[in-house]
């Protein structure tokens, strides 16, 4: 439930619009949502992998740091914390207030600072749940996939009465294949873009392995389970719309869903932004809950302040981190717009992707003896980077700016890293500010830090009250 509610967030009721506009027609458009379900399972196998073979929270980071050392770890880290996470959270956050808003602005764009403020808020309230209890999040994960799955499945239901009907015209091959304009292989690949972030966030219990139950049965379950059944629902969804909407109505559209419900639910189509904003408000705090414990997971290899990777005494919940990523994220909502956003997510998405992936065959030759409770086929990782290869090739071809910023903001991370990780001998002055900077967060958060690395350990650790009352950790190995 939580990985189909961490892929499921806004990406199927907004990148419709922008996979239809790369790809030029109804059919190759489907084709797209196809493949990307096809190449996120196999990015999934790949996943399942590693997770179980180097069983630490925090997905690509912890692995590539594993594999290839702190500095490509922390480009990785680096760029998950200025760009990738952030970005997500604001493009859904964007989405849930786009969507609750356009009833009460039906016949114009909502203003930007209202969605602006509702995203804002919608963000400190899911980040006050998440600093509260663990099990609290976990539970409106929980319940709001299930509304995301009736919002999905009540389009489809539509879309398949609709075609019952016979309104499938435009889903016949001779028209949904006609192109009005050739696309270009870039054009294509930008088109896979916009649907890999429809599918981002299928390696999400990757990133708490940790705190998963039995996570070599688990891992590998719920990604077999979850990935074809999202793509599987994105495919009907897609096609309920074009069952209904001409590329024209679609592509004018800003809000597909509540284009959809007007059209074909009459005085209940207040339903559908309603489910729709459900929808979004769950990919928020899957996303918050999987970015905290990236920044956590940082923090305690060295990258990160250490405050990061304290949690509360008693909640036992990352509240430093999730401050940081509510913060940046609320800053990445006022510079940017949606589409723009995706572009520039997705790419850096799919480029974590291949080096970790390309970290697990390194890691097959540099380990070959190292047990690995689940062993893909050489084939799986191969195919994935080969497609990896040509998507970012081509992506970079057709969008050198987007891409290229997103290189740049990584690669700022190489002078950060030499002088914060690798600088050992730093000025007493900037230890002294450093230690009391944390202990001022520690007073404030009241946080500690919790017990070591699972792997160093030959038994859990057990937490227990010392004399200072405030739950520090002792372990017994």
């Amino acid at each position: 439930m939580c990985l189909i509610g961490n892929i499921i967030g806004s990406g199927i009721f907004i990148s419709p619009k922008g996979v239809l506009e790369h790809s030029g027609s109804v059919g190759v458009a489907l084709v797209v949502w196809v493949l990307g379900g096809c190449i996120a399972a196999l990015g999934s196998l790949c996943y399942a992998e590693l997770g179980v073979t180097i069983p630490k929270s925090g997905g690509d980071y912890s692995y590539v740091t594993e594999i290839f050392g702190g500095l490509t770890g922390f480009l990785l880290l680096w760029s998950a914390v200025l760009i990738m996470y952030p970005t997500t959270l604001a493009v859904i956050a964007l989405t849930f207030s786009s969507y609750v808003l356009q009833p009460v602005f039906p016949n114009c764009v909502p203003p930007y600072m209202a969605t602006r403020m509702l995203s804002a808020t919608c963000l400190l309230l899911l980040t006050w749940v998440n600093c509260s209890s663990v099990r609290m999040a976990t539970r409106i994960q929980d319940v709001f996939t299930v509304g995301k799955l009736m919002a999905l499945g009540l389009i489809i239901v539509v879309g398949l009465v609709q075609i019952f009907n016979g309104n499938y015209e435009a889903l016949t091959p001779q028209v949904a294949f006609s192109l009005e304009r050739t696309p270009s292989v870039g054009q294509i690949a930008l088109a896979f873009l916009q649907a890999s972030f429809a599918f981002s966030g299928w390696n999400f219990l990757n990133y708490v392995t940790e705190e998963v139950v039995e996570p070599r049965r688990n891992l590998p379950r719920a990604i077999y389970i979850s990935i074809p059944l999202v793509t599987f629902v994105y495919t009907l969804t897609n096609i309920a719309y074009f069952s209904s909407m001409s590329p024209e109505e679609l592509l004018s559209s800003n809000a597909v869903a509540v284009t959809f419900g007007e059209k074909l639910l009459g005085m209940f189509s207040v339903i559908m932004p309603i489910s729709v904003a459900l929808s979004t408000f769950g990919g928020i705090n899957g996303y918050l809950f999987t970015s905290s414990r990236l920044c956590f997971s940082g923090a305690r290899e060295g990258h990160l302040p250490s405050l990061l990777a304290m949690i509360h005494y008693k909640k036992c919940t990352p509240i430093p981190a999730l401050l940081v990523c509510c913060t940046a994220t609320i800053i990445i909502l006022c510079i940017g717009e949606t589409h723009n956003l995706i572009n520039y997510v997705s790419f850096i998405n799919y480029l974590s992707y291949g080096v970790t992936i390309a970290g697990l065959l390194y890691y097959r030759w540099k380990k070959p003896n190292l047990y690995r409770p689940i062993k893909v086929n050489l084939v799986v990782p191969v195919c994935y980077l080969m497609f990896w290869a040509v998507l970012l090739g081509f992506s970079l071809y057709s969008e050198p700016v987007v891409c290229g910023v997103g290189l740049v903001i990584m690669l700022t991370g190489v002078p950060v890293y030499f002088l914060g990780v690798h600088w050992k001998e730093k000025p007493k002055c900037i230890y002294n500010f450093i230690e009391r900077a944390t202990h001022v967060g520690q007073r404030l958060c009241f946080v500690v830090f919790p017990q070591l690395d699972p792997i160093e350990l030959a038994s859990p650790p057990e937490w227990t009250d010392r004399s200072s009352g405030r739950g520090s950790v002792s372990v017994n190995s």
